[in-house]
């Protein structure tokens, strides 16, 4: 298995606050094993509430781990559309765009 990307600044947090990043990701794997939806589930959820927040790290970080988890371009890409009368369909383009950076490397 290929190792995780991780984006510089989270790599730099994760160098200075060690303890900090640790609570965080294992706080993160006990909401994802703590009800019945499926870890592909669980990051479509997250994919569109990293839209609606209009996060372009959090979008491209949800899309890597739903892509990993089984999801396909088609399933990311009904999430976001499926935000518009929530978010806006400007919010919704942003997102896509974001996702799709990652699906085309």
């Amino acid at each position: 298995m290929a190792k995780k990307k991780e984006h510089k600044t989270y790599r730099n947090l994760k160098q200075q606050y060690p303890e900090y990043l640790a609570a965080v990701e294992t706080l993160g794997t006990a909401v994802r094993h703590a009800g019945p939806l499926d870890e592909k589930v669980v990051q479509l959820i997250q994919l569109g509430a990293a839209a609606a927040i209009r996060s372009e790290g959090a979008v491209h970080s949800h899309t890597r781990r739903a892509l990993e988890a089984g999801a396909t371009r088609e399933q990311i890409h009904h999430t976001l559309i499926s935000l518009t009368s929530t978010i806006g369909f400007p919010t919704v383009v942003a997102a896509i765009s974001w996702a799709d950076d990652v699906m085309e490397q």
